[in-house]
């Protein structure tokens, strides 16, 4: 039997909605090789400091990007700030098992309980628990582990699950209703019930 592995980008940086828009719109343009390269070393559209992080961050969105159908692009490219962010983390959850899991284990149990916050600890003792599972994670050094903690919960800060990444308190996000017909349409429910943490009475 296959060993379990989670495929994780969770270094590769958080829902970078602005980056994200300019991927989309090179997926969209079903842009070649080359072209791509020059519309992200060159002409540097990501705006960072060097061709390689550009690079970098480029890789890391399409990766996320690839695995959504071309609707969920085109939303994202269009749509107003709130619909991006939200296709954008729905792009990060389907790259990310380990932040599903979070979600439905760690998230969803604050919400339930009733918990005003979140605390950093959580995501530390959720990876010693997928450990587990994965014994990749136990060779994960303390900096990997708390620079993937910080990238997931900037992304639930950003998203607006979390008030801030410093308070960690929790609030109520309102899954947008586009977002919502396209994760069914798409046999993705297990984004939308990720997605839907937040709802009273789940």
């Amino acid at each position: 039997m296959e060993n379990f592995h989670y495929d994780s980008d969770l270094t590769g940086g958080s829902l970078m909605v602005r980056e994200s828009r300019v991927i989309a719109d090179l997926m969209l343009k079903e842009t070649i090789a080359e072209e791509w390269d020059h519309a992200i070393r060159v002409k540097n559209l990501l705006q960072k400091r060097s061709p390689a992080s550009a690079k970098r961050n480029a890789q890391a969105i399409r990766k996320r990007l690839d695995r959504m159908e071309p609707e969920f692009w085109k939303a994202l490219r269009d749509g107003d700030e709130e619909l991006a962010t939200q296709v954008a983390f729905c792009a990060a959850l389907e790259r990310n098992l380990l932040l599903v899991e979070f979600m439905e284990r760690i998230v969803k149990d604050a919400y339930q309980t009733h918990a005003e916050k979140l605390e950093a600890y959580q995501w530390i003792d959720f990876l010693d628990d997928c450990a587990n599972r994965d014994p990749d994670i136990q060779e994960w050094t303390e900096s990997t582990k708390k620079k993937t903690g910080q990238v997931v919960f900037r992304m639930l800060a950003e998203m607006g699950y979390l008030k801030s990444t410093r308070s960690m308190i929790l609030q109520h996000v309102l899954i947008r209703p586009e977002v919502r017909v396209m994760l069914v349409d798409n046999y993705k429910n297990r984004l939308k019930e990720c997605m839907e943490v937040s709802s009273r009475g789940h």
